[in-house]
């Protein structure tokens, strides 16, 4: 046992005969190794990026209901009514009334009216 943890210590596993299989495998669990590492920096990248995005999300919509309260008050009857008053424009007394148009017939053709 003891002379086992020697040799792996010395790596005699590396130079021995059997050398070109203990390197590839070496090799192969190194290349996973990296693809690990790339693949958790990834996901990293990733992760911030989306934590980011929320958080853009969230100004967004804070900023939405700002500006639609603020034109919730603009569109106020007394609101719009302040404004015109400051600019010597007074409210009607008089409630609006409709008006209604009568649809002009178009005028006949005199062949037409002969063909009749």
């Amino acid at each position: 046992m003891k002379g086992r943890i020697y040799n792996v210590l010395k790596a005699r596993f590396l130079v021995d005969e059997d050398a070109n299989r203990n390197w590839g495998f070496i090799l192969f669990v190194v290349f996973l190794a990296i693809i690990m590492i790339a693949n958790a920096n990834s996901y990293e990248r990733k992760n911030i990026a989306i934590k980011a995005l929320e958080e853009e999300v969230k100004e967004l919509r804070s900023e939405f209901v700002d500006r639609r309260s603020e034109l919730m008050e603009l569109k106020l009857e007394s609101t719009i009514e302040k404004k015109m008053i400051a600019k010597d424009i007074k409210p009607s007394t008089v409630p609006p009334v409709k008006i209604k148009v009568k649809a002009v017939e178009p005028k006949q053709n005199f062949l037409k009216k002969i063909w009749q």
